[in-house]
């Protein structure tokens, strides 16, 4: 984790919106490009055709695909380039936001800090989408702690037009940690401490703090991957255990 390479790609990400017409008119992409940036400097490595695909960046490592959005486009992409290569999924979650509201008539900002913490469990919300992939040998994923400020219109209904509103633009602004897991042993540190020798997604779900929802995505990709095992049931529901280090 490098933070001062990371501020400057955000500083190259951000002035090169602002040069094209003002922060925002590229909706998504400063995120996308100030991630890009950092983990790839060098412009001719970055958008590299690889057969029918465009990699975001092609490094020492293999091949980096940047998601800010759903993982369900990147099936794929992944089912293709992993027979060949390494490829590692970088996805950005942001451990702080800060939302700045923009008000559509005066133009005006107002910013607050959003009381939304992501955690790295939250990337299981996406995972589950490419979970036939996650143990395969070339698979690696980084996940990216940030401090992000969102830019939002306030254009959506209510008295201060913020239910239903606008994303404008995402802007990262600093690195506060960096997540690589390379194989299905790693995905052990999404096993909370607490649990008894078998336990339900209920329990689960109290011992991680994650909602009941999240909890049953964490154990299906943990069951798949083989570091969780269904063993039985306790009334109606299922029963889990913790499999050895293999």
């Amino acid at each position: 984790m490098d933070k001062e390479r990371f501020s400057k790609a955000c500083k190259e990400a951000i002035e090169r919106d602002t040069e094209g017409g003002g922060i925002g008119t590229l909706s998504e992409k400063t995120l996308h490009a100030a991630i890009k940036r950092y983990l790839e400097p060098h412009a001719e490595n970055q958008e590299v055709k690889i057969g029918r695909f465009v990699a975001d960046a092609v490094g020492e490592k293999g091949i980096y695909e940047i998601q800010t959005g759903s993982f369900t486009p990147l099936r794929p992409k992944l089912e293709c380039l992993l027979d060949f290569t390494d490829v590692t999924v970088v996805y950005p979650l942001a451990a702080v936001k800060y939302l700045v509201w923009i008000d559509p008539q005066t133009g005006e900002a107002q910013t607050r800090k959003s009381p939304k913490r992501c955690k790295p469990i939250d990337a299981f919300y996406e995972l589950i989408k490419i979970k036939y992939t996650l143990d395969n040998p070339h698979f690696h994923l980084k996940l990216m702690m940030l401090e992000i400020y969102e830019q939002r219109l306030a254009d959506g209904y209510g008295r201060d037009g913020k239910k239903g509103s606008h994303r404008i633009e995402r802007m990262p602004t600093e690195l506060l940690d960096e997540i690589d897991i390379s194989t299905p042993q790693d995905f052990d540190m999404f096993i909370p401490d607490g649990l008894n020798e078998k336990f339900t997604i209920t329990e689960f779900s109290k011992a991680a703090r994650v909602k009941y929802e999240l909890a049953q995505r964490v154990i299906s990709v943990l069951c798949y991957l083989e570091r969780l095992s269904e063993c039985g049931k306790r009334d109606r529901e299922k029963l889990f255990t913790k499999n050895e280090i293999l």
